[in-house]
């Protein structure tokens, strides 16, 4: 029998919203009880008919490999990673704002390089788009600058104007952008479209940008250079396949979720840290980040040998299917919490397979302190 796309939705969120409070998950929006239950329970009032009453999480699953494949035979892992231009693309679309760098003109300083906060919007090729005033020294270095010239535009999630949260040091994903600049004239094809951007992300912009002392700029991308955060990977990022990539579509949104997670679901991150990636001597679990493919976790144990000695492992732990939205997101989060608890709780599916044995996990970074 083959699914369509849209059945799997609707089988995945109508299974998976009619399970028992008692046996599981209860909720995750931030007026519910968002605790997995730990009441108590016998064995023989959770020994469920496989024929008649499987998991909701399990048919989901097998749903969807039938919708796609066809049969029920394993299939290829899914991506659970975006790839670094994704990454890359996701940091300059939520930031609104950064730094730009020009070569300075200024006598004495002449080549130096000078920094100066920006506001900007991208267009729809992922070109920053800048307002600038034409008194400001970097438009000034710009404008003396020869044909050609460079420049380079650095964003950081956890900015002042991001929507990704707070800033926490080095310890955030960033991105900077070398390219060439050029005022955008008034007769180009995305004129209007450009103006009702900027307009929308900075409101301050109505009220000047059309004065004859302000002006629009595009960067053209030459070079892209991807930074994860502190101690992680690190890539240069082709314009092209920058240009081609997709933003997250939960970037806007990833701060919140992972704020809920960690302020309400401590116990839950705790259990799948034990059940799911098989971690002992669990201490602290914190997610550090949510896309439309995972969620990363951060976990920080106790040494076997040496209690007094902590080690914080880093995985990923992933979707079955890509998410489209925030509410998918937070059905394929508590489905995560809630196949740790029926392992736990040795629930058993009534085919032998373990609860939680296909979600896709990889290790992505370890202490080696051992």
């Amino acid at each position: 029998m083959r699914f369509s796309t849209e059945s799997v939705a609707l089988l995945a969120c109508l299974l998976f919203t009619g399970k028992q409070n008692n046996n599981g998950v209860l909720g995750f929006s931030s007026g519910a009880n968002n605790r997995i239950s730990s009441q108590t329970t016998s064995a023989s009032k959770l020994n469920i008919n496989a024929s008649t009453l499987r998991s909701s999480t399990r048919i989901a699953a097998a749903a969807v490999a039938e919708a796609v494949n066809g049969s029920k035979e394993t299939s290829t892992p899914p991506e659970i990673r975006l790839n670094v231009p994704e990454k890359a693309r996701t940091v300059s679309s939520v930031c609104t704002s950064g730094t730009l760098c020009t070569s300075s003109y200024m006598d004495d300083i002449q080549g130096a390089p000078f920094g100066s906060f920006v506001d900007y919007v991208l267009d729809d090729d992922g070109n920053p788009v800048l307002l600038m005033n034409e008194m400001s020294m970097h438009t000034v270095n710009i404008e003396k600058a020869s044909a050609g010239s460079l420049v380079t535009l650095f964003a950081q999630l956890g900015g002042p104007t991001t929507t990704s949260g707070p800033a926490r040091g080095q310890d955030v994903s960033r991105c900077s952008i070398t390219g060439t600049i050029e005022k955008i004239e008034s007769t180009v094809e995305d004129w209007d479209a450009l103006r009702m951007r900027y307009g929308i992300a900075h409101s301050y912009a109505d009220q000047v940008m059309d004065s004859p002392k302000f002006h629009f700029y595009r960067l053209t991308p030459t070079k892209v250079y991807f930074v994860g955060g502190f101690g992680v990977s690190s890539q240069w990022v082709p314009p092209q396949e920058y240009k081609d990539a997709t933003p997250d579509i939960l970037a806007k949104e990833a701060s919140s979720i992972m704020a809920r997670l960690n302020r309400d679901h401590g116990e839950d991150l705790k259990l799948t840290a034990i059940e799911i990636l098989d971690v002992n001597e669990v201490e602290k679990v914190r997610v550090t980040g949510v896309d439309r493919l995972g969620m990363d976790l951060r976990v920080t144990r106790r040494m076997p040998k040496r209690k007094n000695k902590l080690l914080t492992d880093e995985f990923r732990v992933g979707f079955r299917i890509p998410v489209i939205s925030v509410e998918d997101a937070k059905s394929e989060v508590l489905k995560v919490f809630q196949e740790a608890w029926e392992k736990k709780n040795d629930i058993t599916w009534g085919d032998g397979e373990i609860p939680g044995a296909d979600i896709p996990v990889i290790k992505t970074a370890e202490d080696n302190l051992l």
